[in-house]
């Protein structure tokens, strides 16, 4: 393999900064490696406060946050000057109530400005944030607040804060946000000379630690994972300079709704900060679609299930009969509109004319939804070719990333300059990657996490050969460094037959129909694949009605023949991305939900299986009975 080979980017557009992958064979014969050179040099200085200073330093005037107060209101604008000073209050009184330097403080809360503002004064007086879901368990919440000694705790609702109460009955502090909890701490601080807090923000330096996120336990128990200021503000820093096009300029704009609890969406609310642009966040996602037509994202960020949920919806709404047939033809000609622009010839002149008639009077509608936004980054789990295609084909390009709570969210990341969908994009920057002989992705890089906190045993096991930490999930990397994700390593099905099977392939297809809520193939020393499939409860009435049915409840849909029927269709389509060795010959339908209540599914919406394969262990007999 020859060295210092850049990857394509031709079509690069003004503003956007070329990929400079450099491939590199080692001399001891090991796997080869794929790197992306770093932008911004981290420098000491490089942490939240300095961030938030030099916002203010270029831009004082310039909106920053804009916030809604209440449902239906209107959205209010924040200056990055008004946000500091806003900051420098809660700073003060975060000291005026005991918070030291290096102290936890746990937030509970839904993702709202209080969380970014409680996030920016417990980095300005040296403390270290540790996040709590809002769905989270009494034990989860012990174990959490244990574990990380979290002395002081904002919560979003006296509900949450009774919950607290009862699993960490030694807290120094609680507050709760209904309850004026910012005011209170507000308040408390108003003696404190702002020298105090100036003081404490030029003590942290970018090796500082500024968080501890725990991991969402699908395996265990919850790792702690200890992550500085460097992590996020030098990462924030080499994003901006990696991506111009989506993040640089005013009009730079990002709606949040996944949790803050999530590195993920921790990090993308930084990106603003370090450039010019806008936040707003959306506590609710009932509220989702008005709070998006009202603040005009140009991107966001999402998990692919709400892109499933989107087109599932856009898909039941069009009813049947010739609605129905106009949706499906305009979603063929986006994919294959989309799939050819990925050819040497292009799309031809009769595609090109179906596209803009399609466009007229499908896609739009769908575009609508995102309110002009251009760009969409999915993240979380695999998103899957077919709505790749589709949204890139009515106009809306989702650049789909990959990364870990260990590697302060994203590891690799597709951007406009060159997207390929099925991939996660090649390292981004400052991030090298490879495969080892097992096919587990490997990286290394500054935004790799220190350590799991008091767990020096799971830190030592993580990272091999001098510094590169095993990501746990398998893939490839192709010629040009982009890499394409198969699925976790501890997830991999051995049949009795002996095939390897990768679950998340068949999982993310079957997932897709408008019927289907979650599923999970099972199959380990069995001899054939099977899953177990749960139904989607708000997408199975408009399914219903389409379908000339009469509406039932989930447990009588689950026994229905004609739905049965349908789901062993969309089988079929699943399995067609598979050797008939890996496909799933039989499903078993539950008449119950994966859900964060019932302990099936993580926060961030990813099936636990161990504890699935447990509460459904006879009908997973069921399967392969006789």
């Amino acid at each position: 393999m020859s060295e210092n080979v850049e990857s394509p980017a031709d079509n690069a557009e003004p503003g956007e900064a070329r990929y400079h992958i450099r491939a590199r064979q080692p001399e001891d014969g090991g796997p080869p490696i794929y790197s992306n050179p770093l932008l911004v040099e981290v420098e000491d200085y490089h942490t939240l406060p300095w961030l938030l200073a030099r916002r203010v330093r270029r831009y004082p005037r310039h909106t920053l946050i804009e916030r809604k107060t209440s449902l239906g209101a209107a959205w209010h604008t924040i200056s990055s000057a008004a946000f500091a000073d806003h900051v420098m209050q809660v700073a003060k009184g975060l000291i005026a109530i005991g918070v030291e330097p290096g102290e936890r403080l746990g937030i509970m809360a839904h993702t709202s400005y209080e969380w970014m503002l409680l996030e920016f004064a417990s980095a300005a007086v040296g403390g270290v944030t540790v996040p709590i879901y809002e769905t989270s368990s009494g034990s989860q919440v012990e174990w959490i607040a244990t574990d990380a000694g979290i002395s002081h705790v904002v919560t979003e609702n006296h509900a949450m804060a009774d919950l607290v109460r009862q699993a960490a009955p030694n807290l120094r502090t609680l507050h709760a946000l209904d309850q004026d909890g910012i005011s209170q701490i507000i308040a408390a601080g108003r003696d404190v000379p702002e020298s105090e807090v100036e003081a404490r923000s030029n003590a942290v330096t970018s090796d500082s630690l500024m968080t501890i996120i725990y991991t969402s336990g699908t395996t265990g128990r919850p790792k702690g994972v200890e992550l500085t200021h460097g992590h996020f503000v030098g990462l924030a820093l080499n994003g901006c300079a990696w991506m111009p096009q989506i993040l640089l300029g005013k009009d730079s704009r990002v709606l949040l709704f996944l949790p803050l609890a999530h590195v993920f969406a921790r990090l993308i609310q930084l990106l603003p900060v370090a450039a010019e642009g806008v936040v707003g966040h959306c506590p609710d996602t009932k509220n989702l679609l008005e709070d998006l037509s009202r603040f005009k994202p140009s991107y966001v960020l999402a998990v692919p299930r709400v892109f499933e949920k989107i087109y599932n919806a856009a898909d039941q709404k069009a009813g049947s009969g010739a609605k129905l047939k106009l949706f499906r033809w305009a979603a063929k000609v986006a994919i294959e509109y989309s799939r050819a622009l990925d050819t040497e010839q292009g799309p031809s002149a009769a595609l090109k004319t179906q596209q803009a008639l399609a466009g007229r009077l499908v896609h739009r509608k769908i575009k609508d939804l995102f309110a002009g936004a251009r760009y969409a980054v999915s993240g979380g789990g695999p998103l899957g070719d077919r709505l790749g295609h589709f949204f890139r084909g009515i106009g809306m390009q989702i650049l789909e990333g990959y990364g870990l709570t260990e590697t302060t969210a994203p590891l690799a990341v597709n951007a406009p300059a060159l997207n390929k969908i099925g991939t996660v994009g090649p390292p981004i920057s400052g991030v090298s990657v490879r495969v080892d002989d097992e096919g587990k992705l490997q990286v290394k890089g500054p935004w790799v996490f220190r350590a799991y906190h008091n767990d020096p045993e799971g830190t030592a096991a993580a990272f091999v050969d001098d510094g590169w930490f095993v990501t746990g999930d398998v893939g490839s990397i192709d010629e040009d460094g982009f890499v394409r994700i198969t699925g976790r390593h501890k997830e991999i099905i051995v049949t009795a037959g002996g095939k390897n099977v990768a679950p998340t392939v068949l999982e993310d297809r079957l997932r897709g129909h408008p019927l289907v809520s979650q599923v999970m193939v099972v199959g380990e020393a069995r001899p054939f694949i099977g899953a177990l499939v749960t139904l989607d409860a708000e997408m199975l009435p408009g399914w219903l009605r389409n379908h000339n049915l009469p509406q039932m409840e989930v447990s009588q849909a689950a026994r229905h023949p004609e739905v049965l029927a349908a789901l062993d269709r969309a089988v079929e389509r699943a399995n067609a991305a598979v050797s008939r060795a890996e496909s799933i010959r039989k499903i078993r339908v539950l008449d119950t939900d994966f859900t964060e209540a019932n302990g099936l599914l993580t926060p961030s919406l990813k099936i636990k299986r161990a504890p699935i394969a447990k509460a459904f262990a006879e009908d997973i007999e069921a399967i392969y009975a006789g």
